[in-house]
């Protein structure tokens, strides 16, 4: 029965709640953990019969091997989501986690780049010849331009670009749309890449960026060359990846006084809770600020 309610779940993840398909990857991860956790040590396979004490000894489980609490905290929330989705369905009769408080987590700033490596970044990269280099640099300026998530640059279409209005238009999570303006020499160099990419590659495919073989990018392709060019020699952050671009387009605009509602809308999250990591970010900025720039910053006499 578990098997079953787990398979409906995901069939409401998809197709009502329209979450991406690597969302729902996770969830599934974290409750297919959860279910093992139950069989094999309880031979729990029905859904009514799991209570609560079987929930606090899988936290006890995932304690005693040292899972990180943020693991910890997304794995509940997954279960916490899962039975509330079959009580409403009546598939329970009560809900087995709705006493059980995991402690928060302790915010995580973002990791981003100074703004002076990302001027150094886009000022000392020499990309290869041809397509490829082309490709490559594509991927560093929209990432860093727009902000968007890797997933997001990977189905970008050639007509989600409007060449007349400066914008591109992408498709978020849950598949809501968004523009995001861009600048000119973005445009231009979007346009080039078009051009070159039509005189060699014959593809099927309508996606903006694609590898040399017409074929799409993929993820692994994406992180590569990020990891590639934030480590020449640009910064010392241990994690180099998409997403430190994101965090990087969106502290840049704290930074120079954007608002968080508009990089909200720019990032495309549902509600300002996500966004507000970035005020945090603003507040450390300021303090360094402040302390290089004010001359009572220190107790020196």
């Amino acid at each position: 029965m578990i098997q079953e309610h787990l398979k409906l779940f995901e069939q409401y993840l998809k197709y009502e709640k329209r979450m991406s398909a690597h969302t729902i990857l996770a969830y599934a991860h974290d409750l297919n953990q959860f279910t093992a956790y139950l069989s094999g040590t309880y031979e729990l396979e029905d859904t009514g019969r799991i209570e609560a004490l079987h929930v606090r000894s899988f936290l006890v489980h995932l304690n005693e091997f040292k899972h990180k609490e943020r693991s910890v905290q997304r794995k509940i929330s997954s279960i916490k989501s899962f039975f509330k989705f079959l009580l409403k369905r009546g598939l329970i009769m009560s809900n087995p986690v709705a006493q059980i408080k995991v402690p928060k987590a302790p915010a995580r700033l973002p990791v981003f780049l100074e703004q002076h490596q990302s001027e150094q970044l886009f000022s000392d990269i020499v990309y290869p010849a041809g397509l490829e280099g082309l490709t490559q640099q594509l991927v560093m300026e929209l990432l860093y331009q727009t902000g968007i998530r890797r997933a997001e640059l990977i189905h970008l279409k050639e007509a989600d670009v409007d060449v007349y209005r400066n914008e591109i238009v992408v498709l978020g999570k849950r598949n809501k749309e968004r523009a995001i303006p861009v600048g000119p020499q973005l445009v231009r160099l979007i346009s080039e890449y078009l051009k070159e990419k039509k005189r060699i590659i014959v593809s099927e495919h309508n996606n903006l960026l694609t590898l040399e073989s017409g074929k799409p990018l993929y993820d692994n392709y994406v992180y590569r060359v990020v990891k590639r060019y934030l480590g020449e020699g640009i910064t010392t952050i241990s994690k180099k990846s998409p997403h430190v671009m994101r965090h990087t387009f969106a502290t840049h605009l704290t930074h120079n006084g954007a608002g968080i509602s508009a990089i909200k809308e720019l990032l495309g999250h549902s509600s300002l809770a996500a966004t507000q990591i970035y005020t945090h970010s603003n507040i450390e900025y300021l303090k360094k600020i402040y302390q290089q720039a004010h001359p009572k910053a220190t107790n020196e006499s």
